[in-house]
């Protein structure tokens, strides 16, 4: 029998759930084959066996949480899968009770009826495989095993800890409804209500906007641009531009040329802060916040300083399929030194957003709304956006991010100097 074992994902990475099996016991498996889904803080990754057999058993089911290094599948080299040998377990049992005494021969006899009154009893309780293993193997009655999850399924954790517990006969039962109290608003009997568990990547942002505010001190400053002179040369250029480099020239270039220009004059909002240092990068990794199903993402543009406005829009459009396909790889995220995320996709016409950690600056774009603006001594239509920098305020002053925005303001309505900045 072999083990297939969590490998290791990435430094930042200890544990993920298990999305899906991709093979069930009783499945024949090569080696390098996809067994099943994990589901980390960032991506998904599908976990390969290192082993030719039949997968004989899954030791963790489907949404458990499993760490790197823990054994989640059984698989048998030789081809026979596990109910084999449980099958025989009951003719090696008879074989030895053979020359028991009689006086001895009733416990053996009970034995069946009390497994048979455990399997009717546990059969009723949601657990995983490996709880509903170890349970067995020590002896615990899973009706009686107090659990965390809100859906009221028993793990091994939860197992594990009644076993640990200290003896108490009348504490026992106690328990037991404090466990049914704390799954009892999951079981209203309410069509107004649907419970939902929240996707491992769904908790993940939570700690992590909840952790930025509580270390950072975040604050935000605002300001507005005037997209005329952008969009009148998105015009002149957009045909041409579509068939000479077969992708479409949007916003997404010209800003995040924009900024690059305003991070070398403002170093300080392309740094990061490490205990009492601050670490200045010499280097534009960009990453551009893309909305999924499972939540935003913030794929990164890799040395964007490098790239053409062509390069700049191909590789945001790619990193952008590939999160809505599920597709991205933890090299596609991380790393990044500063964050651009576009609210105005959806509507937005102002909004505060959250820095990405460890980054000390976020620029906020939004929805392009027409409104008269005086123009010299005249009012003019004209497209506006509003912009909002967020940034951490323990290295970044207030002159610095007001100076970084309004260098941004003033590339964005002369878009010539985008040309100039390098």
């Amino acid at each position: 029998m072999a083990e297939v074992k969590v490998p290791e994902l990435a430094e930042s990475i200890s544990e993920g759930s298990i999305a899906q099996w991709l093979k069930q016991p009783g499945d024949h498996v090569e080696k390098g084959e996809y067994v099943l889904e994990l589901e980390t803080d960032k991506v998904n990754v599908e976990i390969i066996s290192d082993y030719t057999g039949t997968l004989s058993e899954h030791l963790a089911e489907e949404g458990d949480t499993v760490q790197v290094g823990q054994a989640i599948a059984i698989v048998d080299e030789n081809g026979s899968a596990a109910a084999a040998p449980k099958a025989e377990a009951p003719k090696v049992e008879e074989a030895k009770a053979e020359p028991v005494k009689a006086e001895q021969a009733a416990p053996a006899k009970e034995t069946p009826k009390a497994e048979a009154k455990e399997s009717s009893s546990t059969q009723q309780v949601i657990a995983s495989p490996a709880a509903r293993k170890l349970a067995r193997e020590k002896g615990i009655d899973l009706t009686q095993v107090p659990v965390a999850d809100p859906l009221g399924r028993v793990r091994v954790q939860d197992v594990e800890a009644a076993s640990n517990a200290p003896a108490a006969p009348a504490a026992a039962p106690k328990q037991a409804p404090a466990a049914k109290q704390a799954a009892a608003p999951v079981e209203v009997n309410d069509d107004r209500i649907e419970v939902v568990k929240m996707t491992r990547r769904r908790q993940t942002i939570a700690k992590r906007l909840v952790q930025v505010q509580s270390e950072a001190a975040m604050l935000t400053t605002f300001n507005e641009v005037d997209l005329s002179a952008v969009m009148e040369l998105r015009n002149r250029h957009k045909d041409s531009f579509v068939k000479t480099n077969d992708v479409k020239l949007g916003f997404m270039s010209f800003f995040t040329k924009a900024v690059i220009g305003a991070l070398k004059k403002y170093p300080l909002l392309n740094a990061e802060i490490q205990g009492d240092h601050i670490l200045k990068k010499n280097f534009y990794d960009i990453g551009v916040a893309v909305s999924t199903d499972e939540g935003l993402v913030v794929p990164v543009v890799r040395d964007a300083d490098r790239k053409s406005f062509a390069e700049i829009e191909k590789n945001i459009s790619d990193l952008a399929v590939k999160a809505r396909n599920n597709k991205l790889g933890l090299s596609d995220l991380s790393g990044g030194t500063f964050t651009i995320t576009n609210g105005g996709t959806f509507g937005s016409l102002l909004s505060t957003p959250i820095l990405n950690a460890p980054q000390v600056g976020i620029l906020g774009m939004h929805t392009i709304k027409t409104r008269p603006i005086a123009v010299g001594d005249q009012i003019e239509n004209r497209p506006m956006m509003y912009l909002a920098l967020s940034y951490d305020h323990r290295i970044v002053d207030g002159k610095e991010a007001v100076g970084f925005l309004v260098a941004i303001k003033d590339m964005l309505e002369d878009p010539e100097q985008l040309l100039l900045q390098g």
